[in-house]
């Protein structure tokens, strides 16, 4: 098995550290980077490749939307699967009627079950 790199994108400390402790469970994780907003993720990604992040939608400064478009058109990120979280009922719906090139969405809260 190939040793996994993974993102996670959530202003809310509670989210970020759920996501780290389940994703942490996987045999085959190798690490986890935590970031709390979307330029800090990019500034991680130019020095750290991944292999899936976990994007929140509502962020502050530049919200998931704005952010998956970039990480899209750079041919480093472009691949990379991405999986949308929000808890906002708005955001949930925007993203269910747009679509832009996310991989999947949880909705939260979720359980370790939809990780």
């Amino acid at each position: 098995m190939n040793p996994i790199r993974c993102l996670v994108v959530d202003d809310e400390e509670l989210a970020r550290t759920l996501l780290k402790n389940y994703i942490g469970r996987l045999p085959q994780l190798e690490w986890v980077a935590e970031c709390a907003n979307p330029l800090e993720a990019l500034q991680v990604l130019g020095a750290n490749p991944v292999d899936l992040i976990f994007l929140d939608i509502v962020l502050p400064g530049m919200n998931g939307f704005a952010a998956l478009r970039i990480l899209r058109r750079d041919p480093n990120t472009r691949n990379i699967p991405v999986i949308m979280i929000s808890g906002n009922e708005h955001a949930t719906e925007q993203f269910y009627a747009n679509r832009i090139g996310a991989d999947d969405f949880m909705k939260k809260p979720f359980s370790r079950f939809e990780i």
